[in-house]
């Protein structure tokens, strides 16, 4: 009786496995084809959202600039009343309940910002403190354009880990040397859109 050692065993299995996996993907072809355009249209929209867009289909004028936030594709654009435009990813909230869609403006502007949980926050997590005041454990990062939405922001993160996903409560989070960036081009009366 021949002795089979792990080595031989893994790729007896491997082997076996790759032949039964052939056939599969050729009988299932219409599925597979189905399957890859819908993954291509998805990757399309996201890398479209990632090209330099124009702003005309969103605002009327770049009068004292204009922030369009796409949230499906986790990217905030930024136009200058010049027209320069500029692009950063984002964070995005967590769930759908959590966003809101539409058009606000930035009505103050705030370096080394607060942080005060909103009363949702608090329900939902008894055990978080009520006030964090500024410096690097304070989840607003080191900047935060205030929205005319209460309780919404534009902020930066002390975890960058976020930036890129659904992970904030409803507001938009930046690297923070990108909201440093975008607070600086933008001035109270920047017209926002979340789409």
């Amino acid at each position: 009786m021949r002795r089979i050692d792990r080595r031989t065993f893994l790729a007896t299995g491997a082997a076996a496995t790759s032949g039964l996996a052939m056939p599969a993907l050729g009988q299932n072809l219409p599925d597979t084809v189905q399957l890859e355009a819908e993954l291509s249209s998805t990757t399309r929209r996201n890398t479209s959202s990632f090209h330099s867009q124009s702003w005309q289909p969103y605002f009327n004028s770049l009068r004292n600039g204009a922030i369009l936030v796409d949230i499906d594709s986790r990217a905030l654009h930024m136009w200058e009343e010049s027209g320069v435009h500029h692009l950063y990813p984002s964070s995005v909230p967590q769930s759908e309940e959590l966003t809101r869609r539409g058009r606000t403006r930035v009505v103050q502007k705030v370096v080394g910002p607060t942080w005060r949980p909103t009363p949702n926050m608090r329900r939902r997590n008894p055990e978080w403190p009520a006030v964090v005041p500024p410096g690097p454990d304070n989840p607003l990062g080191t900047h935060a354009l205030y929205l005319s939405w209460t309780y919404y922001r534009i902020h930066g993160t002390h975890d960058t880990r976020k930036i890129g996903r659904r992970s904030s409560s409803g507001c938009i989070g930046l690297y923070n040397e990108h909201i440093a960036e975008v607070f600086a081009m933008s001035k109270v009366g920047t017209q926002v859109l979340l789409i």
